[in-house]
């Protein structure tokens, strides 16, 4: 199939099909007119990519483990947990970082709401 009608079947756009084929995450073949053609095997690799994207990895983490996973269950793939725990871990400090931006935010509002503004002051 012609990359019009794999991205078609997966809904990725033919741009980001370019890009995965730059990551080596997609192996098209070129015919002799030069065109790409993807075997039916193409679409599954691009719903798994999206799969992995969706989880916050990025295309580099994703070509460590991705042809095991395809080639395998996904538990049989040493690659993917140190992956996953490196991007949980990542998670988890960016979500105590949000929690202590919530925390100022919150400290500013209860501040500005208790001892009002200069200009509430002077009417």
């Amino acid at each position: 199939m012609k990359i019009g009608e794999l991205s078609a079947r997966t809904g990725v756009s033919i741009r980001s099909l370019r890009y995965y084929e730059e990551q080596g995450l997609l192996a098209p073949v070129r015919g002799d007119n030069g065109y790409r053609e993807y075997t039916s095997f193409a679409v599954e690799q691009v719903r798994t990519i999206q799969l992995y994207l969706g989880l916050g990895l990025n295309t580099e983490q994703i070509s460590g483990f991705l042809h095991c996973v395809l080639m395998n269950n996904e538990a049989f793939c040493s690659e993917v947990l140190p992956v996953y725990k490196q991007k949980l871990s990542e998670i988890e400090e960016q979500i105590g970082v949000l929690q202590s931006i919530k925390s100022n935010l919150e400290e500013r509002i209860h501040y500005i709401l208790n001892n009002g503004t200069k200009e509430e002051k002077f009417q």
